[in-house]
């Protein structure tokens, strides 16, 4: 079973508890980064491809990859990376007897009226922008749209910084039938601008639901704004499980489409 602590916010003071991410080693076993009891999480607003990995040694063939670090996104937007032990201090405790599948990342839970649930998500690790816009496409497919397609715009590999003068490359769009999303695959925070940005686009695409991811989760007032205009919010981390923002994101979890 995966480890799991009890994370507070510095932002709003609420408290989550936080499981550890489990990774399929390649020889089968299930594994999860160690988690440091009782460290204070560290609150960020800029992603770094090279330092977002942690090193996890394997309990079972003791082979040592690289995961993405852990991380919980806070309701009230905040992205907070959760300390793990480093693979040097983690104390073997020898290989275990057969190897176990990894358990699926856990959401919301359906309403007592709703219809039988759907498989659950699978995953794909994010290592470059166009993995997570991949990885929202397939998500959104799986709330239960369809026809999802991504407008034609070339991504590279691995986003650099712009100068403070130059405004940050547009969020890429996915388009389905009702439904108009964005995906923000930089290391920049979504403003109340990109949020708004989204909604008109829905409003002139006639959509009915407008979906917005991000990376790096949402700065200022933000969600906010997303609520007022009915925008669903979602965040995303490097293991490739986004999670629900606020209300309207939640509301297609549980319900899908």
């Amino acid at each position: 079973m995966a480890e799991s602590l009890r994370v507070r916010c510095p932002s709003c003071l609420r408290d989550h508890q936080f499981a550890a991410p489990v990774y399929p080693c390649v020889c089968g076993f299930a594994l999860s980064p160690p988690l440091v009891q009782g460290a204070v999480p560290e609150r960020f607003l800029r992603r770094t491809w090279a330092e977002d990995w942690v090193q996890v040694r394997c309990g079972h063939c003791g082979r040592l990859d690289h995961w993405p670090q852990p991380e919980l996104g806070c309701p009230c937007g905040t992205l907070l990376r959760i300390p793990v032990q480093s693979a040097e201090d983690v104390v073997d405790t020898g290989p275990s007897e057969a190897p176990q599948s990894a358990p699926q990342p856990s959401h919301i839970p359906l309403p007592r009226t709703a219809n039988s649930p759907r498989p659950a998500f699978r995953p794909i690790a994010i290592r470059t922008a166009r993995d997570a816009v991949t990885m929202a496409e397939l998500y959104l497919k799986w709330l239960g749209f369809r026809e999802v397609v991504q407008q034609d715009v070339h991504l590279p590999e691995a986003r650099p910084e712009p100068p403070v003068d130059v405004p940050l490359a547009p969020a890429i769009d996915l388009r389905g039938p009702g439904l108009t999303a964005q995906v923000n695959p930089s290391t920049q925070p979504a403003a109340p601008r990109d949020v708004e940005c989204l909604w008109l686009t829905g409003l002139t695409a006639a959509a009915a639901t407008t979906v917005y991811f991000s990376l790096a989760g949402y700065a200022g007032d933000a969600r906010t704004r997303a609520d007022d205009l009915g925008v669903a919010l979602f965040s995303m981390d490097l293991t490739g499980s986004p999670q629900p923002v606020n209300t309207q994101a939640a509301e297609l979890v549980s319900t899908g489409v």
